[in-house]
């Protein structure tokens, strides 16, 4: 992974992807799905991208912003763009302006 460190650790039967111990993104590869943490506001932006790609996990999870995504429907920069939102939704901000700051 290019974010700065972020790590891969089992999750159950998928993949995790955690900066500071703190998961922001899943893997799911026998649903082609991935799982991505997300403020509730921002999972209404990203969701109107592609509805029946990208959409809020169906429970309580959900409702604080996990959302998940049909990744074998979106582009690469898409999936991108959605895995460093997803990072800096939960990385501390010197690591988080990091990642922005190289996008600009």
């Amino acid at each position: 992974m290019a974010l700065p460190q972020a790590e891969e650790a089992p999750h159950f039967d998928k993949s995790s992807f955690r900066i500071k111990k703190k998961i922001f993104a899943t893997i799911n590869e026998k649903e082609n799905r991935a799982t991505l943490k997300f403020s509730p506001e921002e999972q209404g932006i990203f969701s109107k991208i592609n509805p029946d790609s990208i959409f809020s996990v169906p429970n309580k999870w959900g409702k604080m912003g996990w959302t998940h995504l049909h990744y074998l429907d979106l582009s690469q920069e898409i999936i991108e763009g959605l895995l460093k939102a997803a990072y800096c939704s939960v990385a501390p901000k010197n690591l988080a302006e990091l990642v922005i700051s190289e996008d600009l």
